[in-house]
């Protein structure tokens, strides 16, 4: 994604990058970037009291950073929950149930 011009673009990329399942990268208004999962998000009344905390990439580390810092986003890593939701899940298993094609069982498929 480009640079982040306005609040609304901002706040509407967070939304977005939150619901995302795989890593993203931040790059703050410093130059700086960091890459990984955001898992929690605080939207307060203005940028500076707005804040993601993202699980670093390859890291147990995590890290709180103001809205007012961003520059830019990016959806860096792939999301591994794409293409496994439950509508997609139920039909994989009534096409090999009634096709015979493998074994059609009740247990999740693998995220990987």
């Amino acid at each position: 994604m480009p640079e982040l011009v306005t609040e609304e673009e901002l706040r509407s990329a967070l939304e977005q990058a939150f619901d995302y399942r795989g890593d993203v990268t931040i790059t703050r208004k410093d130059g700086t970037q960091i890459e990984g999962y955001i898992f929690d998000r605080i939207a307060g009344a203005a940028l500076s009291s707005s804040f993601v905390r993202v699980l670093l990439k390859d890291s147990h580390q995590r890290v709180k950073i103001s809205y007012a810092e961003i520059a830019a986003l990016a959806f860096s890593g792939r999301d591994p929950a794409a293409g496994k939701s439950w509508d997609a899940w139920v039909r994989k298993y009534w096409a090999k149930k009634s096709t015979g094609e493998g074994e059609a069982t009740l247990q999740p498929d693998s995220l990987e």
